[in-house]
């Protein structure tokens, strides 16, 4: 029993600190690729090209000043700041980040808690962030956090389903809720594909199909789209920022924040966008399998799973410097009326194809159809949605 606690306790620790690590190599590669595109140069003072940059950040926040309004509830206004922050740490906990290791005669495996729940603990670990949003916004005393607080209430209710009901169609078909499972379900490739039979100019891509992995990504990708919209809208990250817009709210929620508890709320943010690309990557890019050398076997699966969850971040970084702030209507329209319709619509394709008796070859064509339908109406859009741009300010990215 004392073998088990010190192996939890060492997982424990070696998770936080990586992911500490990676989260501010996050708030670098951001500030790095945001540069990039907009032609200028980004951090390069501190360290070798820059890399330093964000503990220089984290020592200077942490020697501000700890300023609290006088209006502001005392103790909800001290805690808030870790209730943001802390679900973000508790939700890594079961995601596998690696292939398991053999110590003497005992198997480890580099996940903290390897629970048949997975999925619903990370559903129910990012719904708690909010709780340090709204509590933020209560207690510092002031209507900009305020309405910055009930802005991401109602942002979270409305995405929230989207996203658990986007993760209904991998369960169904992994047949578990665990995430080790999942990950484990999507080993190996795609293996043998007679769809093109009968072709004879298409008839020898199918051999494609035995170097293709099997990642649930290609017969999930709509799933995969209305998670990763969900889950940006759930971080509060661009375009779906509304609750620290700028225009109109000065800095939302953490307006009357500075100092080491202002840096909470950011740390707890790029940790919350670290997650969401690591379950993503579990969930629909085959998690830590990967190719590897023959030599140390245990690291190559850590490496795979590090490149595949950089990638998605990457592509959360890249719709930030992209697109701009939806307005408030447009993206409750968004979350109500297509992605919670198309998620609902997906679990209807996803239980009817995988029913048995069906073969392969049909699955596959109900399953390309019926997703470019959903494609084609989830993007049907709507004549009055927009972006809503200052037209003054070209930098302007809030409101109008």
């Amino acid at each position: 029993m004392g073998a088990v606690a010190l192996i939890g306790l060492i997982k424990v620790v070696v998770v936080f600190v990586a992911l500490l690590l990676t989260a501010a190599l996050v708030t670098y590669m951001e500030r790095k690729v945001i540069a990039d595109m907009q032609a200028r140069v980004g951090p390069n003072r501190w360290g070798p090209f820059g890399l330093l940059q964000a503990i220089a950040d984290g020592i200077k926040l942490f020697f501000k000043e700890d300023f609290r309004p006088a209006a502001a509830d005392r103790w909800t206004y001290a805690i808030a700041p870790a209730a943001a922050m802390v679900p973000s740490f508790l939700a890594i906990a079961v995601v596998p980040l690696g292939d398991h290791v053999t110590v003497g005669d005992r198997r480890v495996d580099f996940v903290i808690a390897d629970i048949n729940i997975g999925i619903l603990y990370f559903l129910a670990m990012g719904s708690l962030g909010v709780y340090g949003v709204v509590l933020a916004g209560w207690a510092s005393g002031s209507k900009y956090p305020l309405l910055g607080g009930v802005r991401s209430t109602a942002q979270l209710i409305s995405y929230e389903i989207a996203l658990g009901l986007s993760l209904v169609p991998i369960a169904m078909v992994a047949g578990s809720l665990s995430l080790s499972d999942i990950v484990a379900a999507q080993a190996g490739t795609v293996g043998n594909v007679t769809f093109f039979d009968g072709i004879p100019v298409l008839e020898q891509l199918q051999d494609i199909f035995s170097i293709v992995p099997n990642w649930y990504i290609w017969s999930q990708w709509p799933a995969f789209a209305i998670f990763f919209v969900a889950g940006i809208a759930e971080t509060n990250r661009a375009p779906f920022d509304l609750p620290e817009a700028e225009t109109e709210l000065i800095a939302g929620y953490h307006t009357e924040y500075s100092g080491i508890r202002f840096a909470m709320f950011y740390l707890g943010e790029y940790i919350h966008v670290v997650v969401l690309s690591a379950v993503a990557v579990s969930l629909f890019f085959g998690g830590w399998h990967g190719p590897g050398l023959g030599i140390l076997p245990w690291l190559w699966p850590l490496l795979w799973f590090l490149a595949k969850t950089l990638v998605v971040v990457y592509l959360i970084i890249w719709l930030r410097a992209t697109l701009p702030r939806l307005r408030y209507d447009r993206l409750m329209w968004l979350g109500w009326k297509r992605l919670i319709p198309a998620a609902l619509l997906w679990i209807v394709v996803t239980a009817t194809v995988n029913t048995e008796g069906v073969s392969r070859n049909i699955r596959l064509a109900v399953f390309v159809v019926l997703a470019g339908l959903i494609l084609a109406w989830v993007g049907r859009g709507d004549p009055r949605l927009a972006f809503a741009v200052n037209p003054q300010s070209g930098d302007d990215r809030g409101s109008a």
